[in-house]
This record gives structure tokens, C-alpha cells and sequence, in this order.
């Protein structure tokens, strides 16, 4: 037997490489010049959009420069989680989040929302783009582009964005047909956005080696020998541009 999530997550991943390596691509070069230029990178996505912060942030294998931008009322440990549903639907909230983080010209946000339509991550796009920031949003274009937006401005959140990069999931995010009943079952869009990104972690972290750092800054896994003194080391070289404590 076999499964129709796993065949789908293989499609998706053959349009993705096929589709997206472009943008991909440009993402590499964005976050190499930004750690070479000594500029951090910021990561936000709402309630499972979240979810990609998370992968992004403080793990092996990962870079370190990459802030979490954390917005307590969207992430998923909140009760009721419906509260998620209406505080990033709250017009104003994702420019208040956006205040509490030290954005500056030359910084990198990446920001993640399936739809798109939303005020919260509509808002901390705006805020980035506003201070000279490189934007880039990963969605679902023909998903955000059959809805309207939520924020006042009338517009989605690839909108606000220099790259965008396309997860090319269904339009609801769930992709497995429940027989006999019209629904669907299993979404795409964390998989997806993980597998792009890790694919970019680890090519800028060539792409830096390949620029004279001998040394890039990814976190090694604290739990092999001689993890805990490396990690040590190069968070003490990125200390300047790591926004978070540790």
C-alpha cells in the first residue's frame, strides 16, 4: 500500500527544485552578503506558520544569525488556539511585534504565511520593508491569490516582498482527498518551507566558505563532542548581529 502524502511531498518536491531554484538561489546570496556585511536576519511566521522559526532557530546544522521574531498570541501553545486565529487577523498587532525587534537597513526578513492575507505578517513585512530591509515571504501564490486580504491596505503579503518563494501546495494547504466526503486531510506547506530553507541554510553556508570564511557560522550539535566549545567560539565571532540571548 501506499501513501498519497508521501506521493504528493515528491511532486511538490521535483516543482519546487524545478520552479523555485532561482529564487532560492537569490535567497543564498541575500543572507551571505547580509552575514558578511555584519547584518542579522529575522524569521516570523503565525500559529503553524511559526513553525519555520522554530526549524530556523538555535538547532544543529542551522545558522546562527538567524533571529526568531516571537509573537506570543500567534504561537501555538496558547489557550484558547483560537485566540491564534484572531490575533493574526488584528489590525496594528504585527506592527507593535515589529517594534519590539532592533530591524535596521541591510537586515533580512524572512517571513512565512500560506495564505498570505493576513494582518500580522502583511504588517511586520511592512515594517521591514519600511527600514531597508531585504523581504523575503514564502506562500502559496495561487492559494493567496484567490483570497482577499485581510489588512485595510487590500493587498497580501507577497505583495511587500523582494523574493518569494512558492510552495506550490494545494489551495487550503491539505492535499490528500478524503474519500466520500469532499475534504482533504494532510498539509504541505511546513514541509515544504523546511526542506526550501534548509536547502538555503546549507548552500549560504557554502556560498560563505566559497567567499574566504573559513569558518561559517552554523551551530553544531551540542551533544557530539567538542559541540559545546565550537558553538561557543562562533557565537562569540557573531555576538554583534545575533539578537537573541544565549
Amino acid at each position: 500500500m501506499g501513501f498519497a502524502y508521501i506521493d504528493r511531498i515528491r511532486e511538490l518536491i521535483d516543482r519546487v527544485e524545478d520552479e523555485e531554484a532561482p529564487n532560492m538561489q537569490d535567497c543564498v546570496c541575500v543572507l551571505a552578503d547580509a552575514i558578511l556585511g555584519k547584518h542579522s536576519i529575522y524569521i516570523f511566521g503565525a500559529s503553524h506558520a511559526g513553525i519555520l522559526a522554530q526549524e530556523s532557530f538555535y538547532r544543529a546544522g542551522g545558522l546562527m544569525p538567524i533571529t526568531p521574531i516571537w509573537a506570543r498570541e500567534v504561537l501555538v501553545d496558547r489557550e484558547p488556539i483560537t485566540l491564534t486565529s484572531e490575533m493574526e487577523r488584528c489590525v496594528g498587532y504585527g506592527t507593535t511585534i515589529a517594534k519590539a525587534y532592533p530591524m535596521k537597513r541591510g537586515d533580512v526578513l524572512i517571513v512565512h504565511s500560506v495564505s498570505g492575507r493576513n494582518p500580522v505578517a502583511i504588517e511586520i513585512a511592512i515594517a521591514a520593508r519600511e527600514v531597508g530591509m531585504t523581504v523575503i515571504g514564502i506562500t502559496n501564490l495561487a492559494y493567496s491569490r484567490t483570497v482577499s486580504s485581510r489588512h485595510p491596505l487590500g493587498k497580501n503579503m507577497y505583495e511587500f516582498c523582494d523574493i518569494v518563494l512558492d510552495n506550490h501546495g494545494d489551495i487550503g494547504d491539505a492535499c490528500v482527498d478524503i474519500a466520500g466526503t469532499g475534504q482533504k486531510a494532510a498539509p504541505t506547506s511546513t514541509v515544504i518551507g523546511v526542506l526550501m530553507l534548509n536547502a538555503i541554510y546549507a548552500e549560504t553556508a557554502n556560498e560563505l566558505v566559497r567567499r574566504g570564511v573559513l569558518a561559517p557560522p552554523v551551530f553544531c550539535s551540542a551533544n557530539v563532542d567538542g559541540g559545546d566549545e565550537m558553538n561557543r567560539r562562533l557565537l562569540g565571532e557573531y555576538a554583534d548581529w545575533i539578537n537573541y540571548r544565549y
